[in-house]
């Protein structure tokens, strides 16, 4: 980082981890890490959801018990989270969005999620996109 570059980049930590967050499993896999990366630079943690009240169940409390500062956010308009998550990002000089990615088959391989693209492309902050573990047999 530069003396007047507030990007964060590979040398800093960010203050604000934004988290598109669902109750499946790559949601989970998303919250996780961003409780991981926060808990290393105790950063704060941003929820941003379009989920209804019956998935969210258990996350207030898990965040509490994490002892990390954290917000849960309803996105206003559900059919477009990626633009949610992309203005919220912006509200922090120095996020970082972290998404997850569903597993795809080899012919879903060539086509990226829209929502997850959306981000990856058009946000101005590093995004990190994890997947979730294979369900075991």
């Amino acid at each position: 980082m530069t003396g007047t570059d507030s990007t964060p980049g590979a040398d800093s930590v960010a203050s604000t981890i934004v988290v598109g967050y669902s109750a499946k499993p790559e949601g989970r896999a998303a919250l996780q890490r961003a409780i991981r990366i926060a808990r290393a630079g105790s950063a704060t943690i941003v929820i941003v959801h379009t989920a209804p009240a019956d998935e969210l169940a258990g996350l207030d409390e898990e965040l509490a018990a994490t002892g990390l500062p954290y917000q849960i956010h309803q996105a206003p308009d559900v059919l477009d989270p990626a633009e949610e998550l992309i203005k919220v990002s912006e509200s922090s000089p120095d996020a970082i969005i972290v998404i997850g990615l569903r597993r795809r088959s080899p012919v879903g391989k060539l086509l990226l999620g829209s929502n997850a693209q959306r981000v990856l492309l058009d946000a101005s902050c590093p995004v990190l996109a994890v997947k979730a573990e294979p369900a075991t047999l």
